[in-house]
């Protein structure tokens, strides 16, 4: 009997391997292809529907160019911070998240990279499950082999969710702020950044104090940064202490480490769109209002209460 068991629970196995297998994504074919909409887009719709409400979201995809530099470091330093340099799992945080996890003996950390968050916006669904979470480090590896690092970060940007029935950068930014993602100022672009753990709870529109609090911590990181590119600045090493004078007297040539007065003071190198101070609190003119040629749009009109 135990033998007849044990042989049904491996053919149901090898019958959901090969499920999965036949399912699985073509990753790949995201290097050219912009998505439609996301298996997250596609829940929410279903639950607004079943709640008698109209389904409309606020979807419009556009160009990594046509997305603020500052929008996308205060991602970067919120949400992954060596995104540059692992292959799309974070092996040391998901360690970290399974042991709060245990200690809690709940499950609340994910310790998932941004592209294991893609991977879950497109395909998946907010379950933590733990076939969930196997299916998402597949996905996210596939991800890494097929795309740049630089296109994932364009995806992620476009379709994670940034509000009640917004989706994506540049809709959030015209919803929010009334104005293109390109145009965003450092203060926006935190507060965009600092929603997303929550984006239903912490709305950019009408920030609480914990939005408040993490706006002002991402902004401290980007001003660490300086105009350093985001990938510069996250694969570069942390300059060596310089060894102390032989002497009080004795003069010295040696190069000190790079302070953050210096990076901020560094020309720029990102010309996606033209830099501002990270300091200036004014709206910057929104030169991307009118430039629509490459953006695609699921729905422009506010979404209903």
């Amino acid at each position: 009997m135990l033998k007849r068991l044990f042989l049904i629970a491996i053919l149901l196995l090898v019958v959901w391997l090969l499920w999965e297998w036949a399912t699985f994504p073509n990753t790949a074919a995201l290097a050219s292809e912009n998505p439609a909409t996301t298996a997250f887009m596609e829940q929410r719709k279903r639950e607004l529907r079943a709640a008698g409400k109209p389904d409309a979201l606020l979807y419009t995809f556009v160009r990594y160019d046509r997305i603020s530099p500052y929008l996308r470091r205060a991602v970067l330093v919120a949400e992954d911070n060596d995104f540059y340099e692992h292959q799309g799992v974070d092996v040391k945080a998901m360690k970290d998240a399974i042991q709060r996890d245990w200690q809690r003996r709940k499950i609340t950390h994910g310790g998932s990279t941004i592209t294991q968050q893609l991977a879950k916006n497109l395909y998946l669904s907010p379950s933590r499950n733990p076939l969930r979470k196997v299916k998402e480090y597949f996905l996210a590896r596939s991800l890494e082999r097929n795309l740049s690092k630089k296109r994932i970060l364009e995806l992620y940007l476009n379709v994670v969710e940034m509000g009640e029935r917004v989706y994506g950068a540049e809709a959030a930014s015209r919803f929010y702020f009334q104005r293109a993602a390109a145009s965003l100022s450092p203060q926006q672009a935190a507060l965009l950044a600092g929603c997303l753990p929550n984006p239903r709870v912490m709305n950019p529109g009408a920030p609480n104090k914990r939005l408040r609090a993490r706006q002002r911590m991402i902004l401290s990181r980007m001003r660490r940064w300086g105009y350093l590119m985001e990938e510069e600045v996250l694969t570069a090493k942390k300059p060596e202490t310089p060894a102390a004078p032989a002497t009080a007297t004795t003069a010295t040539t040696a190069t000190t480490a790079t302070t953050d007065t210096a990076l901020q003071q560094t020309p720029p190198t990102d010309t996606a769109t033209p830099a501002t101070p990270a300091t200036d609190t004014t709206a910057t003119t929104d030169t991307a209002a009118t430039d629509t040629a490459n953006t695609s749009t699921t729905s422009t009109s506010p979404p209903p209460p």
